[in-house]
């Protein structure tokens, strides 16, 4: 069999695509803040008193990808974990101001980053490459995560 072309292998041009991502993201928003930790941040801005479980389907992760994140942004002073009113048994996550402000620090940067990644695409082609994107997220079944 002969070698393969890569460009024509949707997998690997959506690794590269990442790539370009994270090189952008690091560029014109963070090194120490990530996209996935800004991704947390920008869901407890929407949903406070979210539960770590709530969290994991609003950002399509797994729970101890979670764990992890929210003990970093935890160490950082950006997330508090806190005893739900309603159950005392359940935690519920908020942003601390710190977290607040880190929001508010990085907002206009992540839409520059997206609009960097969209540069060479007119409005049309912006909007397809995100609906043939979530297809393809959508067509694909995810495994269950495991617990551990």
């Amino acid at each position: 069999m002969d070698a393969l072309n890569l460009s024509h292998l949707a997998g690997f041009l959506i690794r590269r695509a990442q790539q370009a991502h994270v090189a952008a993201w690091n560029a014109q928003v963070s090194t120490e803040t990530t996209s996935v930790q800004f991704g947390v941040l920008n869901v407890l801005r929407e949903y406070a008193g979210l539960s770590q479980r709530d969290l994991c389907d609003k950002l399509d992760l797994d729970r101890s990808t979670i764990g992890d994140l929210v003990v970093r942004l935890q160490g950082k002073g950006f997330v508090v974990r806190v005893r739900a009113t309603d159950d005392r048994r359940r935690n519920v996550l908020d942003l601390t101001p710190l977290g607040h402000s880190e929001f508010r620090r990085l907002v206009n940067s992540v839409c520059d980053v997206d609009a960097t990644l969209n540069q060479s695409l007119s409005q049309y082609e912006a909007v397809e490459l995100r609906r043939l994107l979530i297809k393809v997220i959508d067509s694909v079944p995810t495994p269950s995560p495991v617990d551990h």
